[in-house]
């Protein structure tokens, strides 16, 4: 039991520094574009990491990291083992300012100890596999979208009929899709809770795809007055809209990176008989995992916010809304999907697809290699430094 608590503590402890340690991917351009204070900046995010907990509720996420490996080689000390590497790791990479991803530092330390424990026949295959596939997707994904959004911006500015065309279809579209969305089955809503409207909130599987079908509405109805603001005008927007992207990231960071921690200490929970299976996960474990990443948020993280906000690409109000964006838009999709993915590396994809639409050149592509080869290492990295405390710890207890 004492090595229990000893494990959640340090779970929790991991979720923490994933806060301070990523904060930067939430605030960096909402900074860099001065229109938050760094301390306004780390309140704005850390209050919008925890609305998730109300937003995410099907746990899938935390669901598949849970499966990295298989239940039968699962054991406290492979647990431990896989969190002491992955807060190194991630206390290394902060102090350098290296924006490598906290999510997948711990996936590398869980599987790595497993593989000291019981060899590679302890890792499932699968979901490994299309996390690793994500490292390179999830940025890629998240460029495509911000260079899309980036054009269709500028082209609405510039009085093109194109993009105000375009927007009135994604408005169309985005109404009966809403409208499907409000269609509640009260059948999937959870009895335990006496309050219909608390259900729909908690418990619905569509609050997540409205919430972000709203945010699409707003960004449509704006290109469609964007051609009636002058250049002065259009920035001061851009301004205000950069509270709704960023607001939007730190609900896609906080669902995606606290859900790791809640996997995390489900399998532990589940290895030492404290519940059966995966969805008897006690109401504490989010609340305490979401409040943790939040906490962390607010600990702010600015040697990264650095690299991220101003050393890939300059970054105006016009870019952080449109990088924001799709990087919001990539993180509620693979949240869907059920797959685990870097908030770190979908955000820089998104700032490179927004530089990359002024010149290719706007994108210093040096940096963005760097930056590539620390998201390669870190699992395997993790995972080396996970086996060599698995042994460690055999040895000495």
């Amino acid at each position: 039991m004492t090595l229990l608590v000893i494990i959640i503590a340090l779970a929790l402890l991991f979720d923490y520094i994933n806060g301070f340690h990523d904060a930067a991917n939430s605030i960096a351009t909402i900074v860099s574009t001065k229109v938050l204070t760094p301390f306004q900046a780390v309140l704005w995010a850390a209050l919008f990491n925890f609305v998730a907990f109300f937003i995410f509720k099907d746990h899938g996420v935390a669901n598949t990291i849970a499966k990295t490996v298989k239940e039968s080689y699962i054991t406290l000390h492979v647990i431990l083992a896989g969190l002491t590497a992955a807060i190194i790791w991630n206390l290394l990479t902060w102090w350098f300012g290296i924006p490598s991803s906290s999510s997948h530092t711990l996936i590398g330390g869980f599987a790595g100890a497993a593989i000291a424990h019981a060899g590679f026949n302890a890792v499932n295959a699968a979901p490994v596999l299309q996390i690793v596939a994500f490292i390179f997707l999830a940025p890629l994904i998240g460029m495509v979208m911000a260079f899309i959004i980036s054009l269709w911006f500028i082209n609405a500015f510039r009085k093109s009929i194109c993009p105000k065309l375009f927007s009135v279809l994604i408005m169309i579209t985005a109404c009966i899709f809403l409208y499907k969305m409000m269609e509640f089955d009260p059948a999937i809503l959870r009895s335990k809770y006496n309050s219909y409207a608390l259900n729909v909130i908690f418990y619905s599987h569509n609050f997540k795809f409205i919430l972000l079908t709203v945010i699409v509405l707003i960004m449509c109805t704006f290109t469609l007055y964007l051609s009636n603001l002058n250049a002065h005008r259009s920035t001061i927007w851009f301004k205000r809209l950069q509270l709704v992207s960023s607001a939007a990231f730190s609900v896609g960071h906080g669902g995606n990176d606290a859900q790791k921690v809640m996997g995390i200490i489900t399998v532990a929970l589940i290895s030492q008989g404290n519940i059966q299976k995966f969805e008897d996960m006690p109401v504490w474990v989010p609340i305490a995992c979401y409040t943790a990443i939040a906490l962390g948020t607010l600990s702010g993280g600015w040697k990264i916010v650095k690299t991220m906000g101003s050393r890939i690409t300059k970054v105006t109000p016009f870019e952080g809304v449109a990088a924001e964006t799709a990087g919001a838009i990539t993180l509620f999709i693979t949240e869907t999907m059920k797959i685990p993915v870097s908030t770190t590396h979908t955000i820089a994809g998104s700032i490179m697809g927004v530089g990359a639409t002024k010149r290719l050149s706007a994108v210093r592509w040096g940096v963005t290699v760097n930056l590539l080869w620390a998201w390669i290492i870190t699992i395997p990295v993790s995972a080396i430094m996970a086996a060599i405390i698995y042994f460690a710890f055999n040895i000495f207890f």
